[in-house]
């Protein structure tokens, strides 16, 4: 195509909605065609596609961003769709703020052009080809205007190491922002934790299993930006799950969030009935509790799992898997969506008193100005709303967890000592009471529970 001529300006103006100014759209309306100039703002991927610099494709876009990776697919059209959500976006500026903002809600602009790569290259050089190829007499910094003022949020282009992610090539439905069930397994040793200013820079040499003391929102100069309310009920199923197996658990929270009010309710747990690692039934669990959650009109607000004998403290690989549900909560909708992250533990022998340690956070993003470092994990406040009865559903749920772990070789031995005179059965019994309805009604009910974990050895 090498003598053909550019598109023209009308064909330019009805793909680029969201990249031409007022006055660009009159310049462009006024030029004739072949010999007119285009602004920088006036060359968009509709331009590229059809002057053949570029093609359409699945999972060719892609952006880098305080060690988040998005991808997205090429559209005939030259329109992008986010891989992870299905949402269309008329620009590479359109789509990289929405983005950005994601990681960063205080992000002003996604200085698109510069930050969108097309198989692995930067957008903003093949507008300079272009120029190259059609304006040979062009100013160059009709290009570059402006485009460059963020080259440092790209990481790779430094050549600095970058948080490893998940492939998200693949097409996922856009109402299922599916939380992996897939962890490693915590090493059974003691782990001190450290300070967060401690860690500096991303190693990724360091170990993944470190633990990382919680921050307070006013220590980094931060209000809360969102209030939280949890159901008892949540709690005690939860801390039932965990108390039930020497490995991780790991479970969804669902519940509602007002936008009005900055409300997050969690009003169900759905702990994940799947051996960690189970590559083979971990979506169908996942795909059942989807379902579960539209049934019951519910939102998935959050994830839960659990450190069995260690601090309810997260580790660094916590941190990045907090960080990217929080982008996948929030990757449905333009709006800001918090997602809570709850870790329990229950059998840390430097927990005070039998109750098991309950640890709600969520996780800042690093100053921009230091990508490679970690995320900054903080404690989150929390409402706890006491329920005045059981739900059937969590007791069947609880029912259903007896049986799925009544074979597993890490089931707990409820008959051991947790003290010298307190055996596991009972410490659990205890740890569940602070949740359970004060009635003596429920009381019965639950005394129906344990006898099935007795039954279970």
């Amino acid at each position: 195509m090498g003598s053909e001529a550019p598109s023209s300006p009308q064909v330019v103006e009805e793909g680029a909605d969201e990249e031409l100014s007022g006055a660009e759209d009159a310049d462009l309306r006024a030029s004739s065609g072949r010999g007119s100039l285009l602004t920088r703002r006036g060359i968009t991927l509709r331009v590229l596609l059809k002057d053949g610099l570029v093609e359409p494709g699945d999972g060719i876009l892609s952006i880098h961003y305080l060690g988040k990776k998005f991808v997205g697919d090429l559209l005939n059209d030259g329109k992008i769709r986010w891989v992870e959500t299905g949402q269309i976006f008329n620009s590479p500026s359109a789509w990289a703020t929405h983005c950005k903002r994601l990681v960063n809600p205080a992000k002003k602009s996604g200085c698109g052009w510069a930050s969108v790569r097309y198989r692995g290259q930067k957008l903003v050089q093949y507008k300079t080809t272009w120029l190259h190829k059609y304006q040979p007499s062009a100013d160059m910094s009709l290009v570059s205007e402006g485009e460059d003022d963020e080259m440092g949020d790209d990481e790779e282009e430094q050549g600095k190491t970058t948080i490893p992610v998940e492939d998200k090539n693949k097409k996922s439905k856009p109402e299922l922002h599916v939380i992996s069930c897939l962890f490693v397994f915590s090493p059974d040793r003691e782990r001190i934790p450290v300070r967060y200013c401690t860690l500096g820079t991303r190693d990724a040499a360091r170990d993944p299993h470190t633990l990382v003391e919680l921050s307070a929102f006013s220590a980094i100069n931060r209000f809360q930006p969102f209030s939280v309310a949890v159901s008892s009920n949540v709690l005690l199923l939860m801390d039932f799950h965990c108390h039930l197996t020497t490995s991780e658990v790991v479970g969804y929270l669902g519940g509602q969030w007002d936008t009005n009010t900055q409300l997050l309710t969690v009003l169900r747990a759905f702990p994940c009935r799947t051996q960690l690692a189970d590559r083979h039934t971990a979506p169908a669990v996942e795909e059942e509790i989807c379902q579960n959650l539209f049934m019951r009109g519910l939102s998935l607000v959050g994830w839960y799992h659990s450190h069995p004998r260690g601090p309810a403290l997260p580790t660094l690989q916590d941190i990045d898997s907090q960080m990217d549900h929080q982008l996948r909560l929030q990757g449905s909708s333009n709006g800001f969506q918090p997602c809570l992250g709850i870790i329990c533990g229950p059998y840390y022998q430097g927990n005070q008193g039998v109750a098991s340690t309950i640890t709600p956070f969520w996780v800042v993003p690093p100053p921009e100005q230091r990508p490679n470092d970690y995320g900054i994990p903080v404690a989150v406040e929390v409402t706890y709303v006491q329920d005045t009865f059981l739900t059937t559903d969590v007791l069947n749920e609880m029912m259903l967890l007896v049986e799925f772990y009544r074979c597993a070789p890490d089931l707990v031995q409820f008959s051991q000592k947790w003290s010298p005179n307190t055996s596991i059965l009972d410490k659990i019994k205890a740890s569940l009471s602070g949740h359970a309805p004060k009635d003596q009604a429920y009381a019965q009910i639950l005394e129906h529970v344990y006898n099935q974990l007795r039954n279970t050895q």
